[in-house]
């Protein structure tokens, strides 16, 4: 498939997958409304990770100097990056309902494993000040380290698809934060 109409698909995709009913009434708080629609920024962003690019910048180098044409009011890559921010609920809504039409909260076989999320090495950790309140030591086994930080769990079915992603406080077991991932699972 050529990769025009890779982009018209995502962005068609995304159109149809839309949510409607449960978006909040304002997704921006203050300021002029985007030149860029909504379903232009998340379509940008699925296509550039499907190519590999895995920052905000990354992207919008390489939509700008590629499919400027295509997205004419592609403005500074702050704004972008803003936009896109602002569409993590809207996220969420697609990723669920995603997962429901490809019919993985239905699959037989979950599997859901944990990996450490540091914001600073053990050295630090006692002048660290990011998520003071959440944040909290773990012990990751593979690395055979201590840290600060969360833990991450991840959940997926059978075929790899992700139907649950959450984070915890380091040192949380992963048995506790099952529970929260398996509300929609019937299986």
């Amino acid at each position: 498939m050529p990769l025009e109409d890779f982009i018209i698909a995502v962005y068609c995709c995304v159109e149809q997958m839309w949510p409607t009913s449960s978006i909040p009434s304002r997704l921006r708080q203050r300021g002029f409304p985007p030149k860029l629609s909504d379903a232009e920024v998340l379509t940008m962003e699925i296509v550039g990770e499907f190519l590999g690019f895995d920052s905000d910048q990354q992207i919008w180098k390489y939509f700008c100097s590629h499919w400027k044409s295509w997205f004419p009011a592609l403005g500074s890559r702050s704004t972008l990056s803003r936009q896109a921010a602002n569409l993590w609920y809207i996220k969420q809504l697609l990723h669920q309902k995603l997962v429901w039409e490809l019919g993985a909260y239905t699959d037989t076989i979950h599997m859901i494993d944990g990996f450490p999320v540091p914001i600073c090495q053990f050295a630090r950790a006692n002048r660290c000040k990011l998520f003071q309140a959440i944040a909290d030591y773990g012990y990751c086994a593979s690395k055979k380290e201590t840290y600060k930080g969360f833990h991450g769990h991840v959940m997926i079915d059978y075929s790899g698809t992700i139907t649950g992603l959450i984070f915890t406080p380091a040192k949380t077991d992963e048995r506790i934060a099952l529970f929260d991932l398996i509300d929609d699972i019937h299986g």
